[in-house]
């Protein structure tokens, strides 16, 4: 496990305190589940945006079109 050391501004440290033990988790707890969550997202775009660069955009238009149509 790896140590990560950040700087902070006061008043968000203390809301970032405040978040963890409104749902009793430690602060490395609350950072690992955000670091988590922001991976994730990222994965989610770098997925979308290879899926996207191989995709045939006639195509997926005239799907979006049928599925509109199915409504």
């Amino acid at each position: 496990m790896s140590t990560l050391t950040i700087r902070l501004p006061d008043d968000k440290h203390e809301r970032l305190k405040a978040l963890a033990k409104s749902n009793s988790i430690s602060i490395n707890k609350l950072m690992d589940e955000l670091a988590t969550v922001a991976l994730a997202n990222y994965d989610a775009r770098v997925r979308f945006e290879t899926r996207a660069s191989r995709g045939n955009t006639e195509r997926a238009l005239t799907l979006l079109d049928k599925a509109d149509r199915a409504e």
